[in-house]
């Protein structure tokens, strides 16, 4: 089996989604109607994608209060350093910026809405 998407119920779907799209390089594939205004939004390969969402059955979490080990969005970058200053410049703020002894470069961020995004730099790509 292949996953589809991760759902995360978020404050607003619609910022958050637009966000996503200008500064991580997503699309837009599906937009769902009030009051959940669901979205879903994939990487720039087109086969990863996020749904996001405000529904109204359920409580939002709030993100920028979870250890990013609980969970996390990780993104493949090219030049973690790069991005990172990007990214800070967005909106975002830095929680950890870590060399492992693998030799992988890994900075964990909080985007504008406190969920956790890590940037990883792998020294042998896993993707």
């Amino acid at each position: 089996m292949k996953i589809e998407h991760f759902a995360i119920q978020v404050a607003d779907s619609k910022e958050l989604a637009i966000w996503y799209e200008k500064h991580l390089g997503m699309t837009t594939k599906r937009s769902g109607p009030a009051p959940a205004d669901a979205r879903f939004i994939a990487d720039s390969s087109g086969t990863v994608m996020i749904e996001v969402y405000n529904n109204p059955a359920a409580s939002t979490p709030n993100y920028s209060e979870m250890h990013p080990l609980l969970v996390h969005l990780a993104f493949v970058s090219e030049d973690v350093q790069a991005d990172k200053t990007r990214l800070i410049a967005a909106g975002c703020t830095e929680f950890s910026d870590d060399v492992t002894p693998d030799g992988d470069k890994l900075v964990m961020l909080r985007d504008p809405w406190g969920i956790a995004l890590q940037l990883c730099q792998r020294k042998d790509p896993m993707i």
